[in-house]
């Protein structure tokens, strides 16, 4: 008799284990929920950085920027504020003709500048007197739009522009009569993430704000609201 009930404690634990087992499998961590229509959905980690932010020149301009204009403008309907579309930051190097590799240390500083990953830029047609054939990569660029064009500038404005020396604002004369405005730089050092030591020359920016605005007034007011120092 003993030995039966030992035989049947050793079947019946298998079966305790195994009614057990779809129990296991709960993980919390996986980083999926159903949506409401059932479908997979990766979910953000709070405590990542910068997870769910929002960025707070885009909360100025819903706010603070389109009241202010619209009563500026004269508008009556919130959807005729003009409104920045995006924007192109651009550098060159004529140094790339000699020595390609040069465009890596350019493309590697303005992806840091930018947080995106640049595109080359390349010889539209050939020079023969410097040397420049056509096709031949000689800068690059990135294009920034949503929550990436927002942070740009909310730190080209409050933080990099503040760190040129001497400066006393920018030139209100950089429209071209579209709505949309160029602003060059000489030095990529003013922004924060460069480090000095390791610029081996300093290199120019062109950084263009493509906005909606139908002139150029317009969309002056649109970039002063939202931080723009221009030089009165």
């Amino acid at each position: 008799m003993a030995d039966e009930k030992k035989t049947e404690g050793k079947k019946e634990a298998p079966a305790k284990d195994a009614a057990a087992a779809p129990k296991a499998p709960k993980k919390e961590g996986s980083g999926k929920k159903k949506g409401a229509a059932g479908q997979l959905f990766e979910v953000q980690d709070a405590s990542t950085p910068f997870a769910n932010r929002f960025p707070r020149l885009r909360k100025q301009y819903e706010e603070k920027v389109v009241p202010t204009l619209m009563k500026k403008l004269e508008l009556k309907n919130p959807m005729e504020v003009p409104r920045l579309e995006r924007i192109v930051v651009n550098a060159v190097t004529k140094d790339a003709v000699a020595n390609p590799k040069i465009l890596d240390n350019l493309t590697a500083e303005l992806a840091m500048i930018t947080g995106q990953k640049p595109i080359p830029t390349r010889a539209k047609k050939a020079i023969a007197a410097f040397k420049l054939r056509k096709g031949i990569p000689l800068g690059a660029m990135v294009t920034l739009r949503k929550k990436r064009m927002y942070e740009f500038m909310d730190r080209l404005v409050n933080v990099a522009l503040p760190r040129v020396r001497d400066f006393r604002g920018v030139s209100p004369k950089s429209f071209d009569g579209r709505g949309n405005y160029t602003l060059g730089l000489k030095e990529q050092v003013i922004f924060p993430e460069i480090n000095f030591d390791k610029v081996d020359k300093a290199r120019g920016l062109n950084i263009t704000f493509v906005t909606t605005a139908k002139d150029n007034e317009s969309a002056r007011l649109l970039l002063a609201e939202l931080g723009m120092p221009f030089r009165k």
